[in-house]
């Protein structure tokens, strides 16, 4: 499996890297943490609701006796901004192989209210536990070699829409779904690439809850531009993923009403299939 391009020459290590300081959270109380939302992970100037997934789901890997998400669902309230902001948990339901909770992020408002931005419901476990029995139809996705796909440091300008985030990805686009950078957008509603953090830290299942929702949005293929808020995010992590970059793929079958839906997939470099998700999100038409 081919390494990714310009890889940092000192590597961070999962538990020592940009994002495990970023995601950070400190316990005040039995269920209530206190974090400083990096402006690093930003799009446009709201936060990436990966980041913001990441930032819950260390909350909650923190309170409950499972260290492991394994399906993690979030509703986006309000868009967060960088800055202080609380994180509150409620243990719902432990067991022997799954424990359940609930989270929420809240920030304050100009007038000094608590505004709720992000609500999560998750149930966690522990990968290493699961049997290795695969039964599957699905195949990881056919994108060409690293070194044949494009980043945002390889437009001539900054990509219409890029951010800070892509300062801290490392992210290759397939050609294929890059017509959108070109003014000719293919129509297909499709994203893949090559993925992992800059700082080359591997991934880990905290992690993944970031690459999900970290490509640029499929809506752009479909000659749309602009933000696309998350109205609605569910996460499957399937398994620990194996190091090295990852392989993700994106798709939208139905834009209609001004919502649509995105399917993604997140393949490790040992060929498995580590996640998968889907999103409801707005567009701007017209």
């Amino acid at each position: 499996m081919p390494e990714a391009a310009s890889a940092p020459a000192v590597r961070a290590t999962i538990g020592d890297s940009e994002f495990d300081r970023d995601t950070a959270v400190t316990r005040r109380a039995p269920g209530v943490y206190d974090i400083d939302l990096s402006a690093g992970w930003t799009i446009i100037s709201a936060v990436n609701g990966g980041y913001l997934l990441a930032v819950l789901g260390r909350a909650l890997a923190d309170a409950l006796p499972h260290a492991d998400p394994f399906t993690v669902s979030a509703h986006y309230l309000t868009a967060s901004q960088p800055g202080p902001a609380v994180v509150r948990t409620d243990v719902v339901r432990t067991g022997r192989t799954l424990s359940t909770g609930q989270a929420s992020l809240f920030q304050y408002d100009d007038q000094g209210r608590e505004v709720e931005r992000i609500r999560v419901l998750a149930s966690y476990g522990d990968l290493d536990a699961l049997p290795d029995d695969v039964r599957t139809t699905a195949v990881p996705p056919a994108i060409p070699p690293i070194e044949q796909c494009f980043g945002p440091e390889d437009g001539p300008a900054p990509v219409d829409g890029s951010s800070a985030i892509a300062d801290r990805l490392m992210l290759k686009l397939d050609p294929s779904t890059l017509g959108w950078a070109l003014g000719q957008p293919s129509g297909n509603g499709e994203m893949r690439a090559w993925f992992g953090l800059a700082d080359g830290r591997d991934a880990d299942p905290l992690s993944l809850l970031l690459t999900v929702d970290a490509l640029p949005p499929t809506a752009f293929e479909l000659g749309l531009k602009g933000w696309v808020p998350t109205v609605e995010l569910t996460v499957h992590v399937r398994c620990r993923p194996a190091p090295g970059p990852l392989r993700v793929s994106i798709t939208t079958r139905n834009l209609a009403g001004g919502f649509l839906e995105e399917d993604a997939e997140v393949w490790d470099s040992a060929g498995r299939l580590v996640a998968q998700s889907r999103q409801l999100a707005r567009v701007r038409l017209g």
